[in-house]
């Protein structure tokens, strides 16, 4: 959609939220725990269902005419004060939820442990890329959007509904935000500030990547993911520094990414 979303860093945060409040509750009330997997699932689509329509329709349609760096200061905004929002539901103790990461217990490749909910993340990562990958490639859908980011005036003027285009992308990128952030949750400690880690890796992913590409997207989270890990693992001091060395290095040879998008231009 052309638009730097920080509050990409909030739907991934409540997403947390809801996930670790809801699954405990259940869990406290005699769930089975296999349900819980489920249970993360719909937490993210209920966050994404009744927060991205609001946020779209409220506000953001408002700004798709403006520049862009004008909607990045609105959704850095939006992201502080939805910050503050998780805040006043949630409190600032942190939420725990171990059942779903401890169920399946792990195993050891060489002198490691790895838990057997990691697969789990690595699985919903790839059913989520290669169906949007399909979804903007393959359907009448996919392709009514790629035309309406390319040409808004025309795509109206062939009678697409570009409000109503809009307002799905947004809902379903929220969606997925969500889910990154509900599946996390059985992971980490969910507390304030969550969102503020995984918009800083999502920022170096697709300045990586090159902003608009999907093949990007997902090289850069691989590139940036194995780097952190190994920094955390032999270099702990050296996390946050080695992966914008990476950035560097990237924009060094590919000052718009790996796989930037050519971009239409006056002759």
């Amino acid at each position: 959609m052309k638009i730097v979303n920080v509050t990409h860093g909030s739907f991934y945060a409540l997403g947390a939220y809801a996930a670790a409040s809801i699954t405990g509750a259940l869990l406290a009330r005699g769930m089975p725990p296999s349900l819980s997997y489920a249970v993360l699932l719909g937490s993210a689509l209920l966050v994404s269902v009744i927060v991205a329509p609001l946020i779209e329709r409220g506000i953001l349609r408002f700004m798709y005419a403006k520049d862009e760096v004008v909607i990045l200061l609105i959704t850095y905004a939006l992201f502080l004060i939805l910050e503050d929002v998780i805040k006043m539901i949630w409190g600032v103790n942190p939420y725990f939820i171990a059942e779903p990461y401890g169920l399946l217990g792990s195993f050891d490749v060489l002198d490691l442990t790895y838990p057997y909910y990691n697969l789990i993340l690595v699985g919903v990562a790839i059913a989520c890329g290669a169906g949007l990958a399909w979804m903007l490639g393959s359907t009448r859908t996919g392709k009514l959007l790629v035309a309406v980011i390319h040409d808004t005036e025309v795509s109206r003027a062939m009678g697409i509904n570009v409000d109503r285009m809009y307002l799905y992308t947004f809902t379903f990128g929220s969606l997925l935000a969500a889910i990154g952030g509900a599946f996390t949750a059985p992971t980490v400690s969910v507390v304030p500030a969550l969102g503020v880690e995984v918009i800083v890796l999502s920022f170096a992913v697709v300045v990586i990547g090159g902003l608009g590409s999907l093949p990007g997207a997902a090289l850069g989270a691989v590139m940036v993911g194995l780097v952190r890990s190994a920094a955390i693992h032999y270099l702990p001091q050296a996390e946050l520094f080695v992966i914008y060395l990476v950035m560097a290095m990237v924009l060094a040879f590919r000052p718009r990414g790996l796989f930037s998008i050519a971009e239409a231009r006056k002759i």
